[in-house]
């Protein structure tokens, strides 16, 4: 099934991968799924992996945002990571403002910063 989306237990952080041909549909199960999942484990963090994405607009940018946002009032910091350089580029054109994440270059830096926290 095309634009399935990930929910992985990598120590005590959720890894989720975004794919590029998400729905709404799919953002909405994605967040029901995710407050759950933060809620039912003791989690320090949520890694959004959002390599798969080659473009973004302001519908994906929203969705990271929400999906931050839910982490932040559960008590869990958010790490985007696998950014490609024109995905960045697009977000900072769009003025998309993601005040509840953090990057980071890879899963392994993610899971290194948040073992400091």
């Amino acid at each position: 099934m095309a634009g399935v989306t990930s929910i992985n237990l990598v120590e005590h952080a959720l890894l989720v991968s975004i794919q590029d041909d998400i729905t709404d549909t799919e953002i909405l199960e994605l967040q029901d799924r995710l407050s759950n999942k933060i809620s039912e484990n003791r989690i320090d963090g949520v890694i959004l992996d959002i390599s798969a994405l080659e473009i973004v607009d302001t519908f994906v940018g929203r969705v990271i945002a929400q999906l931050a946002g839910i982490s932040r009032l559960l008590a869990a910091d958010t790490y985007v990571v696998g950014m490609r350089p024109t995905v960045a580029v697009t977000l900072v054109e769009l003025g998309m403002y993601l005040p509840e994440t953090r990057t980071a270059l890879s899963l392994t830096h993610a899971l290194t910063q948040l073992r400091r926290l």
